[in-house]
């Protein structure tokens, strides 16, 4: 009994220290890493700032080291299950496409006419693509550099900036917009290769913006700050951002230290299987029934009956697209670039709200949309127009999808632009952050199979009803008019 007091005491002045070193050495820590992040400039409470999940407005976002959701979540048995039963139903497909060509035919029929048909002319995809990533590569980084150059000393800035802008304005609005466009059109391009030349437009005319965006305010503050050097990036700077997975651009990434090769080649390997996996979609759940019903009246009976029988085709390619694109294909890429941040998702599918589901489904568009789009709105009109600025970013992203989707079918038919303007706006507001609960997960899986199913019919049925009842010499009009509501009447 004599002995405890002098015993704690002792105890508790050894914890003391121990703790006091290991919160020593945690806040070295965190400053080393926040110190690589930002200039040496900034504040102790701006540096407090960087450790948050969201980056302050004046910083933007910050890359950080992190794997992929699936990646952490395929290592539990459970879950990896799941992934197990997707493959046992591709096997399905395949066995069931097998076994009815052999019971029609006599014979194996092992061919893949569906998928030669939707990537042909791949020389003119290639050439395409390689002008559209030299030209990207040469003169937005030229301009940039040319006008920065010169902006320190010139006498008339505003006028050079204006000059200069109206350059790169034109390079992206006629070189990367008009150009491509014009080649999958002229050039007659099948689905699938209008879309590797469409969607690599879309995503270098962000990548652009972004290099701009970001480099143009770092040369003002310098002129600004008399400073003697001009920020201007390296080539090899630009020409890594321009092949990593992320839109917004950054002098440097965290990056890992190696390259697991196997994992690429796992990652390409799952793409190609994902790729068979939507031609097995196509053929045994959707063009048979499309190839009949695009021949029958259009009336709401078939047309209920097509939507709620695409249902399951449609979730499988919503599924299918995600996993191809968004985790194997990104995670691929930033494998082979050592590129250390790979959150190119978040768990959209736990979401509750359209509103979480918009910022989880794809985080690559989303951050260059926040802002690039959402922030700048508010930064040009004041941050009393929110849901200005909202609309404004829905209305672009709604735009560019139906861009995207009425060149590569040849067509307007502006069913997704429709969905994302009336009951993604609508479901935005009604399904916010505020619902919790899992009720409202099931509302939200429920409207989002009903969207995927009026996608995958109303959009084939069209392309069977340009199929069935060409046009001669069609005009401009009957690219807009829906094909599909008449098309009987001439049967």
């Amino acid at each position: 009994q004599q002995l405890k007091p002098a015993f704690m005491k002792e105890v508790d002045s050894h914890f003391t220290e121990f703790v006091n070193s290991l919160v020593a050495k945690s806040a070295l820590l965190d400053s080393s890493s926040s110190t690589s992040l930002f200039p040496a400039s900034c504040s102790e409470k701006e540096l407090h700032k960087a450790k948050t999940s969201r980056a302050p407005p004046e910083h933007g976002k910050i890359f950080t080291a992190r794997r992929s959701l699936l990646d952490e979540l395929f290592e539990v048995s459970h879950i990896r299950t799941i992934y197990h039963m997707f493959i046992a139903l591709l096997i399905v497909f395949i066995l069931s496409t097998l076994l009815v060509d052999f019971i029609d035919e006599g014979r194996l029929v092992l061919g893949f006419d569906l998928l030669v048909f939707v990537f042909g002319k791949f020389p003119v995809v290639f050439c395409t693509w390689l002008c559209m990533f030299s030209a990207t590569v040469i003169v937005p980084y030229n301009l940039f550099v040319w006008w920065a150059q010169g902006y320190c000393s010139s006498s008339h800035r505003v006028i050079r900036s204006l000059f200069y802008g109206m350059l790169f304005t034109l390079f992206q609005t006629a070189g990367l917009g008009f150009g491509p466009t014009y080649i999958a059109v002229s050039y007659a391009l099948p689905p699938a290769s209008r879309f590797i030349v469409i969607l690599e437009q879309v995503r270098l005319v962000m990548k652009a913006h972004s290099f701009i965006r970001e480099n143009v305010p770092r040369v003002l503050s310098s002129v600004k700050d008399k400073s003697s050097t001009v920020p201007v990036p390296t080539i090899s700077q630009y020409l890594y951002f321009l092949f990593a997975p992320t839109l917004i651009y950054r002098d440097n990434y965290p990056r890992n230290p190696t390259i697991r090769w196997g994992y690429v080649a796992t990652k390409f390997a799952q793409v190609l299987g994902s790729l068979f996996y939507a031609y097995y979609i196509f053929v045994r759940l959707c063009i048979p029934q499309f190839r009949n019903s695009s021949q029958e009246p259009f009336n709401l009976r078939g047309l209920v009956l097509c939507i709620f029988n695409s249902i399951l085709p449609g979730v499988l390619i919503l599924f299918l697209v995600f996993f191809a694109f968004l985790h194997c294909w990104l995670n691929a890429f930033a494998e082979m670039l050592r590129f250390a941040d790979r959150m190119f998702y978040k768990d959209w599918w736990n979401s509750t709200s359209y509103a979480n589901y918009y910022r989880t489904w794809n985080v690559v568009v989303h951050d260059w949309l926040y802002y690039y789009a959402y922030r700048d709105f508010l930064w040009f009109f004041g941050k009393k127009f929110k849901a200005a600025a909202m609309l404004s970013v829905f209305t672009v992203s709604a735009a560019v999808h139906e861009y995207v989707l009425s060149i590569c079918f040849g067509y307007c038919y502006p069913v997704l632009f429709c969905l994302f303007m009336c009951f993604g706006m609508v479901f935005n507001f009604i399904l916010n952050d505020r619902r919790k609960g899992p009720v409202w997960n099931v509302i939200m899986w429920t409207s989002l199979f009903l969207g995927q199913g009026v996608i995958i019919c109303l959009y084939s049925q069209e392309w069977y009803a340009r199929q069935y009842c060409p046009m001669e010499n069609p005009t401009f009009l009957d690219y807009l008019k829906p094909r599909s509501w008449s098309c009987h009447v001439k049967m």
